[in-house]
């Protein structure tokens, strides 16, 4: 993965087992919970690469958050707010080396970020 690769995809649900069973045989998505991501089962594509999770979905128009990856997190929340978008969730910690924030374009879509190693720590 590197700059801009989208890298992460959390997909709004009202059942995890029900979308397991649905994402698991409508595209071949091998979906686990980690151990610490309890609740938060993960999905990652048949070519090893795309990847995401279900989320409980809190909005009945909410639609799926796609997470870009960014050398810096910092950097590109102040390019941002400097272009007309705002912060929704800081700089969080996701893993030693690991950090994701949300943040919305001019527009009111919903961008995730992502800055750090893709393998779970």
């Amino acid at each position: 993965m590197a700059h801009g690769d989208i890298t992460h995809i959390e997909i709004p649900v009202t059942d995890n087992a029900r979308a397991t069973a649905f994402y698991g045989a409508v595209f071949g998505w091998d979906i686990t919970e980690s151990p610490g991501f309890e609740g938060y089962p993960m999905w990652r594509a048949p070519n090893k690469i795309s990847g995401g999770g279900l989320v409980p979905r809190t909005e009945p128009s909410e639609g799926p958050l796609s997470f870009v990856e960014v050398d810096s997190i910092d950097d590109a929340v102040a390019k941002v707010v400097g272009l007309g978008g705002t912060v929704l969730k800081s700089k969080q910690e996701i893993s030693a080396s690991s950090w994701w924030a949300s943040v919305l374009d001019p527009d009111g879509n919903q961008i995730g970020l992502y800055e750090g190693s893709t393998a779970m720590d």
